[in-house]
């Protein structure tokens, strides 16, 4: 075999593997953006579902798969397609089990948020009102939440809540929940309770039924440097203040 033919063959070998490397990325499918980082006051990370951890800022993106959290007075409100937002507070975690929006398809929205632990303020957007009102759910480790409103609170103390709310160490352990506006759905194996506007309802574990309680507990929820509305981050008339 001559140079030129050695050469000829390894050129070939060369453009063969990228275009072969070309088609393998056209295959492989992009990864559609769930939500945006629109606030944040202190530390975010993310850790992606191939398990590398990165520190977010402003503008950010978050997907399907990541787990976010929050570090020490650190506050950051996710803005989603559909119109609906989210604040996570202090010493808290969160996974974006699944998120799927399409003006065009509403049978097919999903949005389903793992709160792992610590506080989630939500607003809902059109997930949940248009098509399926069970596309929009938020779990948490003893109970999960269905929503039937616009706007709530939710905590996640099972392991404490010291660092997420004020006084939040004195709570006792469970799940929190209180509806702003609308209702939601309070349900675990043991029994559903619906949350109205005003009320507070309680989970101590995943073998106790939810239940309301005779009013606040100390939750100290006020305490947030965004102020949000009740009609989602997109719509108009929810837009984020900061404090």
């Amino acid at each position: 075999m001559t140079f030129i033919n050695s050469l000829a063959m390894v050129l070939l070998g060369f453009f063969a593997s990228g275009a072969v490397a070309q088609l393998h990325a056209e295959d492989m499918p992009a990864i559609a953006k769930a939500g945006q980082v629109q606030h944040l006051s202190g530390t975010l990370s993310v850790q992606r579902p191939d398990g590398t951890v990165r520190i977010l800022s402003q503008k950010s993106e978050v997907h399907a798969g990541d787990t976010l959290t929050t570090q020490q007075d650190s506050y950051a409100q996710l803005a989603f397609p559909d119109g609906s937002s989210m604040t996570m507070r202090p010493n808290s975690k969160m996974k974006i089990e699944g998120y799927k929006f399409s003006q065009e398809k509403p049978g097919e929205d999903n949005a389903f948020f793992r709160l792992l632990k610590g506080g989630l303020r939500t607003v809902t957007g059109l997930i949940g009102k248009r098509g399926n009102q069970d596309a929009y759910k938020i779990g948490t480790t003893t109970a999960t939440i269905g929503i039937r409103g616009s706007s709530g609170d939710t905590l996640d103390c099972t392991a404490g809540c010291d660092g997420v709310v004020t006084d939040g160490d004195k709570l006792p352990h469970g799940v929190y929940h209180t509806t702003y506006t609308g209702s939601y759905i309070l349900q675990n194996d043991a029994g559903s309770q619906i949350i109205g506007e005003g009320q507070f309802g309680f989970v101590k574990d995943s073998n106790t039924a939810p239940q309301l309680l005779p009013g606040d507990p100390g939750l100290h929820l006020n305490d947030l440097p965004f102020v949000l509305g009740v009609g989602g981050a997109h719509s108009g008339q929810g837009d984020c203040v900061v404090r």
